[in-house]
């Protein structure tokens, strides 16, 4: 088998084309023959060791995988040859071949093809979590997104759609903006990559003109940085403030906001809510697949990469040039 591997902290130039052994599924294991794995933006920063999880080198990124079972460890009940597989893996996806704990494995549905089941459950995941368990998103309320036109961002203008509220995305460029407004956006903001203090207050202006001046219900951000205090700002009375992401810099929040607008700022880490609540992980990718099955949601892939190349994938997701998701196809 092949893979693309991390051998010491670094960027996505640092990864090497590696031939390995082929892996033996353990006790409570699956052997998957990967046929794509979708690219993420923990993945930038899991192999410069700044992720929350640092696995022990040698390995190969990649969180998000699917493949199909070609070999089945002792132990694992419920699972048979020839079965194509969806998981969050954390890392190893990029590679020819990969074993995971069957605990983490999820059934692709017929009708799904493989590239779409490598970039599902990642962004559908975190954003369904995010709105449905953490904000508790209600119909007819309005939802403003940072970053909407990347993975999760996009997921989050679907799911938020399907679940009846406006939503305001938040994007860098003119493409992007029309991108969202094509998957459901009921209006845009076109926000600087240089957040003067001139530009965040006219950030917040124009979502409290897009509300008349209420302020948004939600915010989904998965931007930080400088973005991050206009739109507290620009929040309305006991609204919701989604900490999911900060590939703009980890911000520093004034706690006078929250208070004067009776407002709450809440984390989304749906790794570990995962891990926490297994059986609610469960209904929420029933939730999700019904929603796929209903054409409410879908995958918008936005570039292909062989595995030789993963490292242009990372580097695409590190330059937010990326309008839905990145997968590296490798088999099927």
């Amino acid at each position: 088998m092949k893979a693309m591997i991390s051998k010491e902290p670094g960027g996505p130039e640092t990864l090497e084309m590696t031939e390995m052994s082929m892996p033996e599924p353990k006790a409570g294991e699956l052997l998957i023959q990967v046929h794509a794995a979708g690219v993420n933006f923990p993945d930038t920063l899991i192999i410069k060791d700044m992720y929350q999880f640092k696995p022990p080198r040698p390995f190969a990124p990649g969180g998000e995988v699917c493949g199909e079972i070609i070999g089945i460890g002792e132990g694992v009940a419920g699972f048979e040859k020839g079965e194509r597989v969806l998981a969050l893996t954390g890392h190893g996806a990029f590679a020819t071949h990969m074993t995971l704990t069957a605990d983490r494995a999820v059934k692709v549905p017929d009708g799904m093809p493989s590239e779409d089941a490598a970039c599902f459950i990642f962004t559908y995941g975190t954003s369904h979590h995010a709105l449905k368990d953490r904000a508790q998103l209600r119909p007819g309320e309005t939802l403003l997104i940072l970053g909407a036109a990347g993975g999760v961002g996009a997921a989050a203008i679907e799911l938020a759609k399907a679940a009846g509220a406006t939503v305001i995305a938040a994007v860098s460029t003119e493409d992007k903006a029309r991108f969202c407004s094509s998957i459901g956006a009921d209006h845009t903001i076109i926000y600087p990559r240089d957040m003067t203090r001139d530009a965040q207050r006219a950030f917040s202006d124009q979502v409290k003109a897009l509300t008349n001046g209420q302020g948004a219900d939600v915010i989904y951000d998965a931007v930080g940085g400088d973005y991050a205090e206009p739109a507290l700002r620009a929040i309305g009375w006991q609204g919701r403030y989604l900490v999911v992401g900060f590939p703009a810099g980890i911000p520093k929040l004034p706690l006078n906001l929250p208070l004067l607008k009776g407002s709450q700022i809440i984390g989304v880490f749906w790794g570990a809510a995962v891990r926490h609540d297994p059986n609610g992980h469960a209904e929420n990718m029933a939730d999700l697949f019904q929603l796929y099955a209903e054409g409410k949601i879908r995958p918008r892939i936005h570039a292909r990469f062989p595995l030789a190349q993963a490292a242009d994938a990372l580097n695409m997701m590190s330059d937010r040039k990326v309008m839905g998701k990145v997968i590296v196809a490798i088999h099927g």
